[in-house]
């Protein structure tokens, strides 16, 4: 698995009368996301080199819509950026 700045993982959930996406960035460089799914919950943490989670987002499975992974291409963005 690749530690490199620059993935991200988007998250589409629905909030009754519509849905918000939410986008989770790997934020410094040797740093990655981990996607777990468990009890009903969607975790995406964000892992240093060592191991150590620096921070979490958490979802109820049965709100989320749709859930897209984008890892980091050879350690640089992509042209794919945030477009709202």
């Amino acid at each position: 698995m690749r530690s490199v700045k620059g993935d991200i993982v988007e998250v589409v959930v629905d909030i009754g009368g519509g849905v918000r996406s939410f986008e989770i960035e790997a934020a410094r460089s040797g740093r990655r996301l981990e996607v777990t799914n468990a009890r009903g919950i969607i975790e995406v943490a964000e892992v240093t080199r060592t191991g150590k989670v620096v921070r979490t987002a958490r979802f109820n499975t049965n709100r989320v819509i749709a859930l897209v992974e984008h890892p980091a291409e050879g350690g640089t963005r992509g042209a794919r950026r945030r477009a709202r």
